[in-house]
């Protein structure tokens, strides 16, 4: 894996919540990244990628701080990393604003779509909320006869 990637990884990670194991057992790591890539460009992307390498390591507390206002808070990485966050979880690229297209210029054609449909099942959002999706991965017949399993929340508390 190249180290692009591999920090592409890293910064989906930190994004998801989820783990990196998680993340390749969708199969779509590297279709997210030419994703992001294809719609925001390759030198976008890196600047994301440069921006969290730039953080404070992660068991500085002073990291979720500047990952709102370095990132999140940024003009052109605020809605880039908010739209990779919800390709994960939804397997959709959603539209950047119009405000930041008008700014940075658009990259390609603008559309929401959905990434593949594997992204659909794979989203993480079906994990993130104990349920299966929609007309994919039955949970097999007679399931619906127990309530869902929705494992605890890690405690956030200590981490701010």
């Amino acid at each position: 894996m190249s180290s692009r990637f591999e920090a592409f990884l890293n910064v989906s990670v930190e994004l998801t919540a989820f783990s990196r194991f998680d993340l390749l057992g969708t199969g779509l790591a590297e279709r997210y990244l030419a994703t992001l890539d294809k719609m925001v460009g390759g030198e976008t992307t890196d600047a994301l990628l440069a921006a969290f390498a730039a953080l404070p390591p992660p068991e500085d507390v002073a990291r979720i701080q500047a990952v709102r206002t370095t990132i999140l808070g940024n003009e052109l990485l605020g809605d880039v990393t908010r739209a990779l966050i919800k390709l994960w979880y939804s397997g959709t690229w959603f539209e950047l604003p119009s405000a930041w297209t008008e700014r940075f210029g658009r990259r390609t054609a603008g559309a929401t779509f959905v990434v593949s449909p594997d992204a659909y099942i794979e989203g993480l959002l079906w994990k993130a909320i104990g349920a299966h999706p929609a007309g994919a991965k039955g949970p097999g017949f007679g399931s619906w006869a127990f309530p869902p399993k929705i494992p605890d929340l890690p405690d956030l508390d200590s981490k701010t």
